[in-house]
């Protein structure tokens, strides 16, 4: 009988080390799936927005073309720009590879067919420079596209989230206006009297618009610049902010609120902000790849040391079991044997028998 109760005990210390193992495994497996799932989605996340910077990169020379196509339009040019040839074209190219996952495809399409047709539009003044608003507003929309498809606009990281506002809404904006506001110049001085009026509200309207670009752009480098691990952030982007700086105070100049806009400054500020903004955006992308890259480095760091810590749990967990088993085992071996060597006792001196008589005494004592 005590044979029996002790190997019962013996399988239910097995049976319950292994409920204890279940236990603690699975809770640990479903943490590890979790932070594992977590991971990917941040990895995925952030591929899909160093996606976006690679199409902004190719996008950003096409607004500068299409300010070049426009003033060239107005002055009476009908052949396409060869940078703009240029453009569309690395546009296309990036289209091709990234627009299926940033859904950006069909909104190019449209863009490249009206861009397309510029060289054959005619009529007025007028009617060129409306044609080419279309297609740079459109410009600016398939900007907003690749921001809000690739998920730029979501990042919590501030000087990324600052520094994807400048590039996508403020330099755009910045370029298209301060082209606009040039071109509308030099439709103004070559207006006749009674079409001035609605000329100079349009002017004076991106004249506006171009100090309210300027003022966010501003800001938001300086946001980005006051809050970033970036040790190059700030160092790469004085100088060529300090040339926009210099352009734009040279149009406001030229725009000469109030009288007569001065057409040749105009001209010369809006080629200086042009290339101070070309290569700011430059800076600026890089700047944003190389935190976006840190993050991919961050998160390929935890998902090794998630590995690493599920493999150590694992071992810790299987020698945990083997010494838990073997001294079960152990034990039930050491409790037969006591067991064995009781039934020996037993059998040698049987229950009211003690030294070969009644009583613990021989019968000849009695």
């Amino acid at each position: 009988m005590s044979v029996s109760v002790n190997s019962r005990r013996s399988r239910l210390r097995s049976a319950l080390a292994v409920v204890l193992t279940v236990l603690v495994v699975l809770p640990t497996a479903v943490l590890f799936l979790r932070v594992l799932n977590e991971n990917k989605t941040q990895r995925d996340e952030t591929a899909l927005k160093q996606k976006g910077i690679e199409y902004l990169a190719e996008l950003a020379p096409l607004i500068s073309a299409l300010a070049e196509s426009q003033s060239s339009s107005l002055q009476g040019v009908t052949q396409e720009p060869a940078a703009l040839t240029a453009a569309v074209a690395r546009v296309q190219g990036v289209d091709a590879t990234l627009g299926g996952e940033l859904d950006t495809t069909s909104r190019w399409s449209g863009l490249k067919e009206k861009i397309g047709r510029l060289p054959g539009v005619t009529g007025t003044a007028g009617d060129v420079y409306e044609a080419h608003v279309e297609v740079g507003d459109l410009a600016l929309e398939l900007y907003g596209a690749v921001r809000e498809n690739s998920k730029l606009n979501q990042d919590a990281q501030s000087d990324i989230w600052f520094l994807q506002e400048t590039v996508t809404v403020n330099m755009p904006e910045a370029v298209t206006h301060v082209s606009r506001m040039g071109d509308l110049a030099n439709m103004l001085a070559a207006a006749k009297n009674n079409q001035r009026a609605p000329l100079q509200v349009q002017f004076g309207a991106e004249v506006l618009a171009v100090e309210e670009s300027v003022a966010e752009l501003t800001d938001n480098l300086q946001a980005a610049a006051e809050d970033t691990d970036s040790s190059t952030l700030a160092s790469n982007t004085v100088n060529n902010l300090d040339s926009f700086r210099r352009g734009v105070e040279a149009a406001n100049r030229g725009a000469n609120i109030g009288q007569a806009p001065d057409v040749s400054i105009l001209v010369t500020a809006q080629s200086t902000l042009t290339n101070a903004l070309k290569a700011l955006a430059t800076v600026l992308l890089k700047e944003m790849s190389t935190l976006l890259d840190e993050r991919i480095d961050e998160l390929d760091y935890r998902r090794a040391e998630a590995w690493v810590m599920l493999v150590v749990s694992i071992v810790l967990l299987t020698v945990a079991a083997f010494w838990t088993r073997v001294r079960t085992v152990r034990a039930g071996r050491e409790t037969a044997s006591e067991s064995g060597r009781d039934v020996s006792v037993q059998g040698d001196n049987p229950p009211g028998f003690a030294g070969g008589g009644f009583g613990g005494q021989p019968a000849w004592e009695r």
